[in-house]
């Protein structure tokens, strides 16, 4: 077991709770490779092309996509980033049905976790291998969903107060929520600016 409760990746063959099957499972890729267009600007033949305007792809990288209905958008997207992690568990770890379970962007969780958050500013992010997935929201309009690439946490939080200044967001009054863990220090460093910090 990793110190932060998360699983190290041998243990995918030898966790019970991965062996069984389940009527839904969800299954996050932190790729960075994602981009969310409104619906009405959506064409499912476009979608490399308007992907690969704003992320790198290269020429074997498979795109997918996914609605977001709650915020009237499509997630475009690649799981293409030389992992074979989530591959792996979404094939083992199979639903009531005997099909596979689909892995789908940090992204699209984010997006749909965030009206769970608690307040009228509804901040969610995750920061793993290098990249802060970020969403925020006022209610119930998305105002930005984005993956920055971050070398450590104290880039990632440069990105966070940058977009929050941007948005004219106050951090003292707001609650910011993780689904990633965080470690001691992050958290205190967070709690230097926002009124709470949680981890969903």
């Amino acid at each position: 077991m990793h110190p932060s409760g998360w699983l190290e990746p041998g243990s995918v063959f030898t966790t019970p709770e991965l062996q069984r099957r389940y009527d839904a499972v969800d299954i996050s890729l932190f790729t960075p490779k994602c981009t969310l267009v409104p619906e009405a600007f959506f064409d499912p033949s476009e979608a490399r092309t308007m992907l690969s305007e704003v992320v790198p792809l290269r020429a074997g990288d498979a795109v997918s996509h996914v609605a977001v209905p709650e915020f009237g958008a499509v997630l475009l997207y690649s799981n293409s980033i030389d992992e074979s992690l989530s591959r792996v568990l979404s094939q083992t770890v199979l639903l009531t049905s005997g099909e596979s379970a689909t892995v789908y962007p940090e992204l699209y969780y984010i997006l749909k976790g965030l009206p769970a958050c608690p307040e009228y500013n509804r901040i969610l992010a995750s920061y793993r291998d290098g990249y802060l997935h970020l969403a925020v929201a006022q209610g119930k309009t998305l105002l930005l969903a984005n993956v920055y690439e971050a070398a450590d946490f104290t880039t990632a939080e440069y990105f966070l107060f940058l977009v929050l200044k941007t948005l004219q967001l106050n951090p003292e009054v707001s609650t910011i929520s993780w689904r990633t863990p965080l470690s001691q220090e992050e958290e205190m460093s967070l709690y230097r600016y926002f009124k709470a910090v949680e981890v969903l």
